[in-house]
């Protein structure tokens, strides 16, 4: 192992961004594996700071989360004192950034820059690869798993309380416009009449203000949805547990999403968009079920709040697959062989 990794994130916990919470379970992982590193939070200091801080800290490698937003300091750093950079792809990265006329050219130098770029899963490399054909020999697939912390319990019934047989339907996500967050609300309004037991509660902070207000004025009218905000992500384990079905509506994922990772790993049933992030993880109709439209979202939520049989048959084979595929030890082993194939062990 490299005697020291230097770890760049645009956020990092108490934060329960996506982001925050790879970096926090990957960094414990190769801490057990008696990897030697540091993690700088981007939100949380100056780039002047970051970079006298990394120098001072003299690492044999830099890792960064998310090539816009971290890779460009990250590549300046690694140039400067002559280190190779790993670069872990993140959706927006993949999907946007790379394409979008004002962020593509910072985002394929530093992938141009990098000595190796990981992603979740071959739709990534594959998507990535055929932006940038010269960086295939360098992506290289590192599956996220899930460390779920159990230490706190999530007090719903305090924070909303459910009438007796609801059937809770949990959106986990940060609200901005790749979540999608708004897609229920029509198609779950139709369907409260004939099943006044649906219920949907929205978990995560507001990350795009406009995406986040006119959410809260949606929610305003329906007494069957309600948005509580951030949760600690010590308590998402307790929460997840409490609810019937796990949502997932995004635009586009990084290959995987930590939410439905999470939410498959306690044997909650699943319902996402039919998009390669999470077709990466739910096998229609056997890990969870998946829609592209509202028509099917509709006739899926039907299926689910009547068969709870169903609910618990996806729960069960979700958890299987994330115990089978996806365990903590596969993840970590990927860092720590890029790692040593960029250092000898001797550094």
């Amino acid at each position: 192992m490299p005697r020291r990794v230097a770890i760049l994130t645009p956020f990092a916990p108490p934060s329960v961004r996506g982001n925050a919470v790879t970096v926090a379970r990957v960094a414990q992982g190769l801490g057990e594996r008696g990897v030697e590193l540091r993690v700088w939070d981007l939100s949380a200091k100056t780039e002047a700071t970051i970079e006298a801080e990394i120098e001072a800290y003299r690492p044999a490698l830099i890792h960064a989360f998310h090539a816009y937003r971290t890779g460009p300091l990250a590549l300046r750093m690694a140039r400067r004192v002559a280190i190779p950079l790993v670069v872990t792809l993140t959706g927006t990265d993949a999907n946007h950034d790379l394409v979008e006329a004002e962020r593509a050219a910072g985002a394929r130098l530093v992938l141009e820059g990098a000595a190796r770029l990981t992603a979740f899963h071959q739709s990534i490399v594959d998507r990535v690869a055929a932006t940038l054909p010269d960086v295939r020999g360098r992506l290289v697939v590192v599956p996220q798993s899930v460390r779920l912390p159990t230490s706190e319990s999530f007090d719903l019934q305090t924070r909303w309380p459910l009438p007796p047989r609801s059937v809770l339907f949990v959106f986990p996500a940060g609200l901005r416009a790749v979540k999608n967050p708004a897609f229920p609300l029509a198609p779950l309004g139709r369907l409260v009449p004939a099943f006044p037991e649906i219920r949907l509660l929205y978990v995560g902070p507001v990350l795009d203000p406009r995406v986040g207000e006119g959410l809260g004025r949606e929610l305003a009218s329906l007494p069957w949805a309600r948005h509580i905000g951030a949760v600690r992500h010590a308590q998402i384990a307790s929460l997840l547990s409490q609810a019937d079905v796990v949502l997932n509506c995004s635009i586009s994922e990084g290959g995987m999403a930590n939410s439905v990772l999470e939410a498959l790993s306690l044997g909650r049933a699943v319902l996402a968009s039919d998009i390669e992030g999470n077709r990466s993880l739910i096998d229609n109709g056997s890990t969870g079920l998946l829609f592209r439209d509202e028509t099917e979202f509709e006739r899926r939520v039907v299926q689910l709040v009547q068969d709870p049989a169903l609910r618990e048959r996806l729960g069960q084979a979700g958890c299987d697959l994330v115990a089978r595929r996806f365990p903590s030890a596969r993840e970590i082993d990927g860092y720590c062989d890029v790692y040593r194939e960029l250092v000898p062990a001797s550094v």
